[in-house]
């Protein structure tokens, strides 16, 4: 009796990894909430390779809203940061793109920015999202520092989904290892 009571609880427990492992993996993670401060530490040091200088982002804002731009128009006037390979630690050049950023935000009172995380097409899917949320993060961390109230910023991760640069060399994996700003309202 009790062979046959473990045999079905053995079978059970089966039947539940193999349904459990059938799911549908996310592939876009998103956060509102405030970790620790990812900008201060990392996991691995930060590499030495050559990076792109930030840029002025060229997009059109998903909802126009007068009170984020001047006309309706208008362009993200945001820069995108970049990061070296393996890291979600803040450059120098990033920290000063997003001293600009957030003085931009701080003359409109209202209004969200989606903050997206990227990552070049080395590594697992898991790896990049996870990469990608962290830079994300530590992005949203620091203009929290800077002034900005965190319930105007929103993260998400896109990994490897969302290159800028399809090529495969490291010019095209460091305009890829960035996070964009998005008006999103």
């Amino acid at each position: 009796m009790r062979k046959e009571i473990y045999g079905m609880l053995l079978m059970l427990f089966c039947l539940t990894i193999v349904a459990g492992g059938c799911t549908k993996k996310q592939m876009v993670k998103e956060d509102d909430t405030l970790g620790q401060n990812p900008a201060l530490t990392s996991q691995t040091s930060p590499s030495t390779t050559s990076t792109p200088a930030p840029t002025t982002v060229d997009q059109e804002p998903i909802v126009k809203d007068e009170s984020l731009t001047e006309s309706t128009t208008a362009v993200t006037p945001f820069e995108t940061i970049y990061f070296d390979l393996d890291s979600y630690v803040l450059r120098q050049d990033a920290r000063e793109a997003l001293e600009n950023n957030a003085q931009w935000l701080m003359k409109k009172s209202t209004g969200t920015v989606r903050l997206e995380g990227n990552c070049d097409e080395r590594g697992s899917d898991e790896y990049n999202l996870a990469l990608g949320e962290k830079r994300a993060k530590a992005a949203k961390s620091y203009l929290v520092t800077l002034g900005v109230p965190a319930d105007r910023l929103n993260t998400i991760s896109y990994g490897k989904e969302k290159p800028v640069d399809p090529g495969h060399n490291e010019a095209a994996w460091a305009k890829n290892r960035r996070v964009d700003f998005v008006i999103v309202k």
